[in-house]
């Protein structure tokens, strides 16, 4: 289970830093300070004692999925027949094993997980669930749920 206590004390120099890195990871350290209001090296100290903590993860490029052709979204809610941990255990591990599934979340309701599929169309992702996802450990039921427009989503 994730530790989501907060292990870094935060001041109002560190919460602008994250919030304009969580908008453009790309600016330069020395548009940052100027942005944020510090200085060059006082600003690179504050990132990387953000990242050494692992307050900050990562950077990454976000993409736009449909010029990928991947713009078919799906939820699929997942029951499975077994929920001891060792069950449990064996279904994550082998769903982030499966590139389509961009999100899985375990979920207090009368299922068990959801999880967000990208496919480039309805074919592929009938294909993913048939020969992936419904091959997953432990899998009883599946029920899908199509999106039909994005409306917003974090990663953009």
């Amino acid at each position: 289970m994730a530790n989501t206590k907060i292990l870094v004390d935060l001041d109002e120099f560190d919460r602008k830093i994250i919030a304009i890195l969580g908008r453009d990871g790309r600016m330069t350290y020395t548009e940052l300070a100027q942005r944020v209001g510090l200085s060059k090296t006082p600003c690179q100290q504050r990132v990387k004692r953000l990242v050494d903590s692992g307050l900050i993860t990562g950077f990454r490029a976000i993409v736009d999925p449909a010029k990928l052709g991947l713009d078919h979204v799906a939820f699929t809610e997942v029951k499975l027949s077994d929920t001891r941990e060792e069950a449990l255990r064996r279904f994550n591990d082998a769903v982030r094993q499966i590139p389509e599934v961009e999100e899985c979340h375990m979920i207090a309701s009368s299922f068990d997980y959801l999880l967000k599929v990208r496919t480039p169309d309805i074919r592929r992702y009938r294909i993913v669930l048939g020969e992936k996802i419904s091959s997953l450990p432990h899998v009883a039921s599946t029920s899908t749920f199509v999106a039909m427009e994005t409306i917003c989503e974090s990663a953009r």
